[in-house]
């Protein structure tokens, strides 16, 4: 991965003060003529955190993304409310005078446990990366060209609207915890591809997330992936996001609308 290509280049542009951003070389973190989902975010929340710092760990998010974002844009970052353990903070990051992206971030202290419920495993729980098929990335600049792809599922093409994937940055330099899981939750593209009838594009309108574990860690850089349809009809789909550790320990959960078009 190139010198542009890095995720210090997405966020080391990134003020303490919101205001104006022009990132260096952004076609490398693009999805069509935006960047990706999981890189608008990870700026969202990187802004929020320099704005604020001190926060407690980031528990859940809500995000918007309403037209596109590249290389110039403007931040802005608003508290709606900061209470003894929870504050929730607002960051819309502005494109032309439009709003690209817009970001609720929930951030919560850790209390005492009154309730204790362990997520399940993965089933089928598709095997260590290193035994799963290496998946080829597009040779055109494209975001997915900064991760290492692994198969996780036996089923290829259309069928049953599930994606599961192994996947790791390939330079991940010195990210968060936090800050990878925001980066690499969204990864995937919607489950609903396949079932489609026809090809055609597909687009992420919303992404909301929970973070089960704000020091999730793993083995070598690997994450197991998921996306699943729970609905698709009338040009949308209902999609479910996970994402387990090596361990097979859950990290994140998400929910997206996204939108279905040919």
């Amino acid at each position: 991965m190139g010198a542009g290509m890095t995720i210090a280049s997405l966020i080391d542009p990134i003020p303490a003060t919101p205001g104006p951003v022009r990132l260096e070389n952004a076609e490398a973190w693009l999805q069509g003529r935006t960047l990706y989902g999981g890189a608008s975010a990870l700026i969202a929340y990187t802004a929020a955190v320099r704005a604020h710092p001190g926060l407690a760990p980031l528990r859940a998010a809500q995000i918007a993304f309403s037209g596109p974002v590249g290389e110039s844009f403007e931040t802005r970052v608003a508290v709606l409310r900061a209470g003894r353990n929870v504050t929730q903070l607002r960051c819309e990051l502005v494109a032309e005078g439009e709003v690209g992206l817009a970001a609720t971030f929930v951030f919560g202290a850790a209390r005492e446990a009154n309730a204790v419920h362990p997520a399940p495993r993965c089933e089928p729980w598709p095997g260590v990366p290193e035994d799963c098929e290496p998946l080829s990335n597009p040779e055109a600049l494209h975001f997915i060209g900064n991760f290492e792809l692994r198969r996780a599922q036996d089923e290829t093409g259309p069928g049953f609207p599930l994606v599961r994937r192994w996947l790791r940055l390939k330079n991940e330099q010195e990210l968060d915890p936090i800050s990878r899981l925001v980066l690499i939750g969204d990864t995937l593209p919607p489950a609903a591809m396949r079932a489609m009838k026809r090809r055609g594009p597909l687009s992420s309108v919303n992404w909301s997330f929970n973070i089960l574990d704000p020091e999730a860690e793993t083995r070598d850089g690997w994450w197991l992936a998921e996306t699943a349809s729970d609905h698709a009809d009338l040009g949308y789909s209902s999609e479910r996001l996970r994402l387990w550790n090596v361990d097979g320990r859950l990290a994140m959960v998400g929910m997206q609308a996204a939108a279905i078009f040919g």
